[in-house]
């Protein structure tokens, strides 16, 4: 039955717990029956596989100027409203639209601006067309408010313009190692430590050189300085600073991959979580990763759920990168739960109507995905064509220098020709240890070289046994210390 407070549950459960968190850290109320709904709010918030029902009995006045409270105080702190506000307002500048009670407003922000703001660049950029409006205008008094701000945040401004450019000068090195060249990158973390750090500058600039860290992370997989940056954004998230519902998910979604990088897959699944409680751009993204990592706790079904709710928005993103991750991850989640027929026909149909997209953004996990599937299936002589035909040990080579490689398509293909009876137990046990022996190097991969063997473990017994008793440690599969 359909609860009387229906559309106030389904607006408390959009809430975030760092939302919930300020409101209850700036919070005055007289009334305790609306600090105590608020203090649920956050408890449910906060435990999101439970929901404790609020009492139907009380005032729904008293749930509607909650909403209406709470609206009003995240909104004025939202960095992204903000940062549409000023966007409109620059429209109506430039074209002579701009109202009274506009202006009065940034009049306002201007004499009472604080130092650094996130879109700081924006503002600052507002403020110098409004010059050039009230200048025009013989509006002296107003010009010389707004002159004087240039003149004095000028030197931050132009900080910050140099940041942003260098930034980009970083994110090219950064995203070109991440893609698989020969570039480095690791030059540029103490440079985005600090900007991460600089107090002094803008908000924007500072949650780019998180973002850039990251990725760092990746290519080097070295998690371990990423946890004091995560801390102490948490905190800020806290205080009501730099928010914007965007951010928080996107903060939520990048702890996900964070402790699951430290196998810590509770907690990875609990921002996973969170990360899906309002849709946006990277909704697609972001499903995607929850799922993956329920993958990882044996929740097979439940991964499969996650999939099939965010499915429509796959259907219809234009993100060609996103798209092609979230169809392998499903085919991987239909895997998982034994219905491999359905997983092969979906594969077969993608690929026909998307091969090129699928080679120009995700080859690699597409076809993992797909040759899993055809694996289990035991039809090796459709995975060496399908391998063949598309070149796929040709575009493996190149692949070799990423960060998290692992000989999934090598191994796959061998494993088809050993089958096929095209390659024998002794060569395939060669080859399989050959490529061991360079993982050695890499510790942080052997928990994935124990899964993938696993995975081949029934079609090649004697082989994994011999890996087994001569590179890898009995109890755990992984490489002995």
């Amino acid at each position: 039955m359909r609860s009387k407070l229906q559309k106030f549950n389904d607006f408390a459960h959009s809430l975030l717990p760092h939302e919930t968190s300020y409101l209850l850290g700036i919070q005055q109320f007289e009334d305790e029956k609306r600090l105590e709904i608020l203090q649920q709010i956050d408890h449910n918030c906060r435990n999101i596989h439970q929901f404790t029902p609020f009492d139907e009995e009380l005032d729904k006045r008293k749930f509607s100027n909650l909403k209406t409270w709470i609206t009003e105080r995240l909104t004025a702190i939202d960095v992204d409203a903000h940062f549409e506000w000023m966007s409109g307002l620059e429209h109506k500048i430039m074209t002579d639209s701009i109202l009274p009670e506009d202006e009065k407003q940034l009049l306002r922000e201007i004499r009472h601006f604080k130092h650094p703001s996130f879109y700081f660049v924006k503002f600052f950029e507002l403020v110098v067309h409004y010059r050039h409006f009230l200048l025009i205008r013989l509006r002296y008094a107003d010009h010389d408010l707004a002159n004087e701000f240039i003149k004095r945040y000028d030197p931050m401004y132009q900080h910050s313009l140099m940041t942003n450019e260098k930034l980009h000068q970083a994110t090219l090195d950064i995203v070109n190692q991440y893609a698989g060249d020969n570039s480095e990158s690791i030059q540029w973390e103490r440079w985005l430590s600090d900007v991460f750090y600089d107090e002094k500058l803008d908000g924007h600039n500072r949650y780019l050189a998180l973002v850039r860290l990251i990725f760092i992370g990746f290519n080097y997989r070295n998690f371990e300085p990423l946890l004091e940056k995560f801390n102490y954004l948490d905190e800020l998230f806290r205080q009501g600073r730099y928010y914007s519902k965007r951010l928080l998910l996107n903060y939520y979604s990048n702890s996900l991959l964070l402790y699951s990088k430290f196998q810590d897959f509770d907690k990875a699944a609990y921002y996973g979580y969170l990360s899906l409680r309002s849709k946006n751009h990277d909704f697609l993204f972001y499903a995607t990763n929850l799922a993956a990592v329920l993958l990882r706790q044996e929740k097979k079904e439940e991964a499969l759920r996650v999939m099939k709710e965010a499915y429509p928005e796959m259907k219809v993103t234009p993100n060609f990168h996103a798209k092609v991750g979230f169809v392998a991850f499903f085919i991987k989640c239909l895997n998982k739960n034994e219905r491999y027929k359905n997983a092969e026909n979906y594969a077969n149909s993608f690929l026909r109507a998307y091969k090129k997209e699928i080679f120009e953004y995700r080859w690699h996990i597409f076809f993992t995905a797909f040759l899993e599937t055809l694996l289990a299936l035991k039809d090796y002589k459709k995975m060496i064509r399908l391998i063949r035909q598309n070149r796929l040990l040709e575009l493996e080579k190149k692949y070799k220098s990423r960060a998290n490689y692992l000989p999934t398509l090598f191994w796959y293909n061998a494993v088809a020709e050993y089958k096929e009876m095209t390659l024998d137990e002794e060569s395939l046990y060669q080859l399989m240890a050959e490529q061991i022996k360079t993982l050695k190097d890499h510790p942080d991969r052997a928990p994935q070289v124990a899964d993938l063997l696993q995975e081949l473990k029934s079609h090649i017994p004697k082989v994994f046994n011999r890996l087994v008793d001569n590179y890898l440690s009995k109890e755990k599969l992984l490489f002995p210390g």
